[in-house]
């Protein structure tokens, strides 16, 4: 049992059980009295936090939605503040990153389901990368204003965080950034096919 008692690991875990904390269902359910994971896109994010609320209380769904994209930014964030003061190496931080999204997107306490990861990763690479987060948060509320399609957003916002790193952090370990995209988009895939075939809805 050793191995619990290596700050990496136990970083390692409460990363993925943190990421996992599904604000959006508990927001929704504690406050509008419904369950996001039975209707919209069935996600537990932000975006569908909005959707499922707007139908029984349109000014509540935008205070919940706003909530749940601030508390799913800062639980990543958080752990890797706190591993940060225990000073541990940039390897275990982006470990730790990466696990967070893990548990955002397949959830201990959801049987293993969940979101799509886009705001917890803001949240951490807002942390390690700062420049590369405001790029991809910019490029981020633009497509969102602009074009009002949540998933073309997210990817573009992505793609620009990941793109940018490789100008702005050349000696940055892009693997693991280029994890959290692959990750995020893999969670894309039915918004994509809904894309590819013209049903993706914005959302207004």
């Amino acid at each position: 049992m050793e191995f619990l008692t290596n700050i990496n690991i136990i970083f390692y875990i409460i990363a993925y059980v943190v990421g996992g904390i599904p604000f959006g269902v508990l927001l929704a359910k504690k406050f509008a009295g419904v369950n996001v994971r039975e209707s919209g896109s069935k996600s537990i994010g932000a975006t569908n936090v909005l959707r499922v609320v707007k139908e029984s209380n349109p000014s509540l769904a935008k205070k919940l939605s706003a909530a749940t994209l601030i508390f799913d930014a800062l639980k990543g964030a958080t752990v890797l503040g706190v591993a940060m003061l225990f000073e541990v190496k940039d390897a275990t931080l982006w470990s730790i990153a990466v696990l967070a999204v893990l548990g955002h997107c397949w959830s201990p306490f959801l049987k293993f389901q969940g979101g799509k990861g886009v705001a917890t990763a803001i949240g951490l690479i807002l942390v390690l990368a700062p420049i590369e987060g405001i790029i991809g948060l910019a490029v981020w509320a633009i497509m969102a204003k602009t074009l009002k399609i949540s998933s073309i957003s997210s990817l573009s916002g992505v793609i620009a965080a990941v793109i940018s790193s490789f100008f702005v952090s050349p000696d940055l370990a892009h693997a693991p950034f280029v994890l959290l995209g692959f990750i995020i988009f893999y969670k894309h895939i039915p918004n994509i096919m809904r894309l590819i075939k013209g049903d993706e809805k914005a959302v207004v």
